[in-house]
């Protein structure tokens, strides 16, 4: 739960130029499977977003189907192209306990940052995932969030991160 003091104070923030995170887009989270991871990683951005949790299960299942999202080193980017939205957005899931994802290195994830674009957005949904893989190879920011405690710490890394290189 994002503390509602934070939620005021960041309402929305482009957290780079090429996606938009909400505090309450950011959660820690209890899973045992990556239907489960999904199925979260869809109410997170139903709620945060205001969109149809179906739509949002239904676009990360079918990408999921074309090949795992698990990036490896115990992260997956899943990620759709869905109706509703104008620009990329951004969810961030961190497991209690990793959970097999059928990553590319076959190591159990236990982070997790969601992606939806909108349905017809090709190359600003192209720079958005490889902004998030950017950031998730980056060794000391991979090892602050497998340590952050919480959902607020977990949001105050990334707005960190990228308001700096936004500087």
């Amino acid at each position: 739960m994002v503390p509602k003091a934070l939620r005021k104070r960041h309402a929305t923030r482009a957290m780079s130029s090429n996606f938009v995170l909400k505090p309450e887009s950011v959660a820690v989270i209890s899973a045992e499977s990556k239907d489960e991871i999904l199925g979260d990683l869809a109410h997170t951005f139903a709620t945060a977003w205001q969109l149809d949790r179906d739509l949002v299960l239904e676009g990360l299942e079918e990408r999921e189907k074309l090949g795992s999202t698990g990036f490896g080193r115990g992260v997956a980017i899943p990620h759709a192209r869905i109706p509703g939205i104008k620009r990329p957005i951004a969810a961030l899931l961190k497991l209690q306990k990793p959970v097999a994802f059928e990553a590319a290195d076959g190591l159990p994830v236990d982070l997790v940052i969601g992606l939806l674009s909108p349905e017809n957005c090709g190359v600003a949904h192209l720079h958005a995932l490889a902004a998030l893989s950017r950031l998730v190879r980056d060794e000391r920011m991979h090892d602050a969030l497998s340590d952050a405690p919480d959902a607020e710490a977990l949001y105050s890394l990334l707005t960190n991160v990228t308001d700096r290189d936004a500087a």
